[in-house]
């Protein structure tokens, strides 16, 4: 036996079980994704039935208003028509509907969008939804990385002057976003003149992968990404950092701390990365909501995104649409938890042995 194996070990050097158990290879959990995804998949089957009985639960449909903006210009046979085209025909019994509701969208089939002259529901949220997306996504991972960052910097340095950060970015945060966004306007835009006030790109600028598109494009979305970076912020800034004062009195900190460590290191990888495990959740379900929750931004800089896409559909009562953009938004949040669920139970292991 050599004199190196016989010599006494510092645990403090090594770690514990735990940390060697840490050190080995990350095992992909199997089971505990199988069952959140059988999960979402019922929640899943529910939501698309209850897009599907909410709308024939109103009054009224996209058919009658149709007819009644045409004033009597068509007739009973035409009506009928419609009402075969849009999967409305009030002689067909409910199940039987429900049955081929099901069957056009395993088919890729979302119905004819009667407020956009008869286009295919997928085709119109097709053209509205990248503009959301490209928006308000980039708009909320901006405000999430600069929040967190923020927010793990103010709670590390508790006491400091840095926390004046937290009261001032919490009441930008109780600001409406349609009240900052004309605020912007008119400093910016108005008075300033340095950027537009709406819209996605200028009347005559042909939409392509050139550089006088994509100008107008960053040009247009900067006052919209500013509003939502601006109310969002407080939200990641307050949360990271009360998490941060929680982990920064765990029993691992002070021993890190002990060993001589670097603040930096001690701060981010140790202290923020499991301060940050609850906005991991909180961050996926501002992503699922992107689809939907832009519809007060658009309406202000007349943005051509979903939201007021389904404004549009509201106020024509296309059902269609409205379901489409439904199911879209569903799709949106599932998929965004899903991908939560799998990076808090691998970055924690503790979430999958408790759900297992």
């Amino acid at each position: 036996m050599s004199a190196e194996s016989q010599a006494p070990v510092d645990p403090t050097l090594v770690g514990t079980t735990a940390t060697g158990t840490e050190r080995r290879r990350t095992r992909v959990p199997w089971r505990f994704i199988g069952g959140r995804v059988a999960f979402y998949l019922f929640t899943l089957w529910a939501a698309i039935t209850v897009n599907f009985f909410l709308p024939r639960l109103m009054k009224g449909d996209a058919v009658d208003s149709f007819m009644a903006r045409s004033q009597g210009q068509l007739t009973p046979d035409a009506e009928k028509a419609l009402r075969a085209l849009f999967g409305l025909d009030k002689s067909v019994p409910l199940w039987d509907q429900y049955i081929n509701y099901w069957n056009m969208l395993l088919h890729g089939n979302l119905g004819i969008s009667i407020s956009t002259g008869m286009a295919p529901v997928g085709d119109a949220i097709a053209s509205a939804l990248p503009w959301t997306l490209g928006l308000v996504g980039v708009a909320t991972i901006i405000s999430f990385v600069i929040g967190t960052g923020l927010g793990a910097i103010i709670g590390w340095k508790r006491g400091s002057r840095l926390d004046l950060f937290v009261p001032v970015t919490t009441f930008l945060g109780t600001i409406p976003y349609f009240w900052l966004g004309l605020i912007f306007i008119a400093i910016f835009s108005t008075t300033l003149g340095w950027f537009p006030a709406g819209h996605a790109y200028e009347v005559g600028v042909d939409p392509g992968w050139n550089a006088e598109f994509i100008s107008e494009v960053v040009s247009h979305a900067v006052l919209p990404v500013l509003t939502i970076v601006v109310v969002s912020l407080g939200g990641w800034v307050l949360g990271m950092r009360n998490m941060m004062l929680t982990v920064l009195d765990e029993d691992y900190i002070t021993v890190a701390q002990a060993k001589g460590m670097p603040n930096r290191r001690v701060l981010w990888r140790y202290a923020a990365r499991n301060a940050v495990l609850p906005q991991i959740q909180s961050f996926a379900l501002a992503l699922g909501f992107i689809v939907g929750g832009t519809l007060v931004m658009e309406m202000v800089f007349s943005y051509p995104g979903i939201g007021l896409l389904l404004l549009n559909a509201t106020n024509a009562k296309d059902y269609a649409l409205m379901q489409g953009i439904f199911l879209v938004l569903v799709l949106a949040v599932l998929v965004a938890n899903i991908i939560a669920d799998i990076a808090y139970a691998i970055l924690d292991p503790r979430t999958r042995q408790t759900e297992a």
